[in-house]
């Protein structure tokens, strides 16, 4: 499984990287920009990300754009809503408005901070991912 970790916060991505490794490959980028070419990149060598950590509040690029872009990007390029990238947005903020604009343009799911890794392996079982543990 690739997994793409757009977080940047040093704490939160080191916290991220060590939960999902035991889920697959963990790449990590700092910025919104960063997110999308990583994501570009993934399309174009043909192995995409199955699952994409994006903060909502990221300098550059916001996660709510990257996450537009890289929906629209997947309808582009043809690709059926059962084979997209999962992506869960994760943010400190507690403003519901951010949230539902983002369940709106597409996520997933979405894990408020500081997060709960119960919770969040529940969401990844419910997406069919499994840990190396789980397996």
């Amino acid at each position: 499984m690739r997994i793409l970790i757009a977080e940047d916060d040093l704490v939160s991505r080191k916290f991220l990287f060590k939960f999902l490794n035991r889920y697959g490959e963990c790449d990590l980028v700092v910025d919104g920009l960063e997110a999308l070419d990583a994501f570009l990149l993934s399309v174009k060598e043909k192995n995409p990300y199955d699952l994409i950590c994006l903060d909502i509040m990221m300098p550059k690029l916001d996660g709510v754009k990257v996450l537009k872009s890289i929906r629209d990007l997947e309808l582009q390029k043809g690709i059926l809503p059962t084979e997209r990238s999962k992506i869960i947005m994760t943010t400190a903020l507690s403003e519901t408005q951010f949230v539902q604009n983002a369940f709106d343009i597409g996520c997933d799911a979405y894990a408020a901070k500081p997060i709960d890794t119960e919770k969040l392996q529940g969401v990844l079982q419910k997406f069919g991912f499994f840990s190396q543990e789980e397996r």
